[in-house]
């Protein structure tokens, strides 16, 4: 049973903490899929939060129609990965609602995942509390939702259209344990994980 989430914000604030992420990442080019894994950490930026402010000025956006984000720091590793290569980032969400209930609206980012300047998108809940978020880039969209299978469970599925055309499935797990006592997953090939903390 979905959990009852009555608007972005709190979908975000339901999204803080620490979670481990398996993915399954499907080229389409290539007609082969890949796995991966990662480390992501999610904390909140309240309302009047100065890094709110910085990513509406890069958006041109008035920051005070901001009610609030997040600040997301991530870290992992994919299986085609070539030596060195390095999937350890970090940017920052502000959401602008639309509408009454909070339910859609602007989603700002200070940096984009597909490329690296400020990027504005749209987002939308639907009828099963599930967050949708749409991206235009210049050389390609993005389509992702995220859901919640229960409050330390979260799904996510994406696809990209343009240069680089995938689609992918994330299974996400809450980490409830001390960081310190947190074990360093692997993939196959015995290549290490590098967590956060």
């Amino acid at each position: 049973m979905p959990l009852e989430i009555p608007d972005a914000l709190s979908f975000f604030r339901l999204s803080c903490g620490r979670w481990k992420s398996q993915r399954s990442q499907h080229h389409l080019l290539h007609r082969r899929a890949e796995a991966g894994a990662s480390f992501i950490v999610v904390e909140e930026l309240i309302k009047g939060d100065p890094r709110l402010a910085e990513i509406a000025a890069r958006n041109n956006a008035a920051a005070e129609e901001i009610v609030g984000g997040c600040w997301v720091r991530w870290s992992g590793s994919m299986a085609w990965d070539r030596a060195g290569e390095s999937h350890e980032d970090q940017t920052m969400f502000g959401l602008i609602p639309s509408d009454d209930a909070g339910r859609s609206g602007l989603l700002l980012r200070d940096r984009g995942y597909a490329e690296k300047a400020p990027v504005a998108g749209q987002f939308r809940m639907d009828d099963e509390n599930g967050l949708i978020l749409t991206t235009d880039y210049e050389m390609m969209s993005s389509l992702e939702r995220f859901w919640f299978a229960g409050a330390n469970l979260r799904l996510r599925t994406s696809t990209v259209q343009g240069l680089s055309n995938n689609a992918s499935f994330c299974m996400e797990t809450r980490q409830l344990d001390a960081p310190e006592q947190r074990p360093e997953p692997s993939l196959a090939g015995g290549r290490t994980l590098a967590p956060f903390g």
